[in-house]
């Protein structure tokens, strides 16, 4: 059986400008997220998979993984994930087995400096501050709902098998603080999802905004 990989812990962690100008996926889990909406990204863009995204996308260019149950998700999914190749990253300390962990910088905005990220109480807000950490020019989302699905669901697996439910009504708010800070960044970003409640942003079809 394959080892988990692990991460040695580094000071002062930074996110390193990959992707310079391209265009990043940002795949959260809610319940619209499809094989056919993520298959379609392959090879079209670079692809941030946030928590259990990467079920659809295990060949991701990168995983991101924080929240509540950040540290619980990743020592469930750690051995699991031993063959994902992309980058990792986390706000958990107590996943930095598994990924590495940025600081949490405070709740609404972008964070600028790349060793850190804006939370906005949820993982999918915070894979946008790590886009732009990246270099991205534009942001596309799938499987941002924001709001429950079909049978009352969470996310496009059902619920957190801890039984917890997610406040999505809260989360919302926060993504406005965006807004203004990527459009002074010249980045463009378009909700792809198939179905939201998160409207601040432009809409697309994922055709339509990987064109």
């Amino acid at each position: 059986m394959t080892a988990p990989q692990v991460h040695v812990p580094v000071a002062g962690a930074s996110v390193p400008k990959m992707f310079p100008g391209e265009t990043l996926v940002c795949l959260g889990s809610g319940p619209s997220l499809c094989d056919e909406d993520v298959a379609y990204c392959r090879g079209r863009a670079r692809v941030i998979a946030v928590k259990d995204a990467v079920r659809l996308a295990p060949w991701a260019d990168v995983l991101y993984g924080a929240g509540l149950d950040s540290g619980r998700w990743w020592a469930r999914h750690g051995e699991a994930l031993a063959p994902f190749a992309g980058l990792r990253y986390t706000l958990d300390p107590l996943a930095a087995r598994w990924a590495t962990v940025l600081k949490f910088t405070g709740l609404s905005g972008l964070e600028m400096a790349p060793t850190g990220v804006r939370i906005g109480r949820n993982s999918g807000y915070q894979a946008i501050n790590l886009a732009v950490h990246l270099g991205a020019a534009k942001i596309v989302l799938l499987g941002y709902d924001m709001q429950t699905g079909p049978g009352n669901n969470d996310h496009f697996f059902g619920n957190h098998p801890h039984g917890g439910r997610v406040p999505l009504q809260t989360f919302r708010p926060f993504f406005d603080s965006l807004v203004e800070p990527l459009k002074a960044l010249n980045i463009a970003i378009v909700n792809a999802s198939r179905k939201t409640a998160l409207t601040c942003f432009q809409r697309a079809i994922i055709q339509e905004a990987l064109a």
